[in-house]
């Protein structure tokens, strides 16, 4: 009955109006996040629109798509009265697949420049709320061979642990490695316990003629930051 209700209400609109039809006449780039979100949504509730729904919805992460994007489904549920279950797998569906659009692989083979390592993690670490710590594998000609995650929900210098970092190089037989961390709060700026580790893993890969290339820091939507190209490694 719900659903029932909110459909004739937008169905009672101008036809230019409706988010569906306004998208089959005019094109897509013409519809506002609202209406692009309330096709998503599908239907509101007695009370409220799709559109209204979806207004209300954006209204809390002040229009911000990516912040929406950073919510999973329990916290939509959790947090907007008329999204259930089904509504809200729908929109981290449609926020994620965007994601893994807006960032192409290129089929990376060889990894040479900070911009391939922010390419290859993007989807994997983009939205995260917690910190998590990944070293990508390389060749002794830089060929990509694997990309690990070492540790997740907040770390410290102390406690990525070096045994199991080092077991995986060897296991794979990687002669060089890349590191790379997020930052939830978007501040891409090296902490001294980054700086700490980069030379601690750094240092100990070289008794192990195992080569730490860089260290890749990401922040919000494409922002990262590299110790290469700011020149705090070579």
């Amino acid at each position: 009955m719900e659903d029932e209700a909110t459909y004739y209400s937008i169905k009672n609109w101008a036809k230019e109006d409706r988010p569906r039809e306004k998208l089959m006449q005019i094109g897509k780039k013409n519809l506002t996040n609202a209406e692009l979100l309330a096709i998503i949504i599908g239907s509101g509730s007695r009370k409220e629109s799709a559109v209204q729904l979806a207004q209300r919805i954006l209204n809390s992460v002040n229009n911000n798509v990516d912040e929406l994007s950073s919510l999973n489904y329990k916290d939509l549920m959790n947090k907007f009265k008329g999204i259930g279950e089904a509504k809200a797998i729908n929109i981290v569906a449609s926020l994620e697949l965007g994601n893994r659009r807006d960032v192409p692989k290129d089929d990376i083979v060889f990894i040479k420049e900070p911009r391939q390592v922010y390419n290859l993690l993007f989807s994997d670490i983009a939205d995260l709320q917690h910190e998590t710590f990944w070293i990508i594998l390389l060749s002794n000609s830089q060929k990509f061979i694997r990309k690990d995650c070492i540790s997740e929900g907040g770390w410290s210098e102390t406690s990525v642990d070096l045994k199991k970092l080092f077991k995986i190089c060897l296991e794979n037989n990687s002669s060089k490695i890349i590191l790379a961390h997020n930052h939830p709060s978007g501040n891409i700026i090296p902490s001294e316990s980054d700086r700490a580790i980069t030379e601690r893993i750094t240092k100990a890969g070289k008794i192990l003629s195992i080569s730490v290339l860089d260290h890749v820091i990401f922040g919000k939507k494409g922002e990262y930051y590299s110790f290469v190209e700011k020149n705090i490694m070579s």
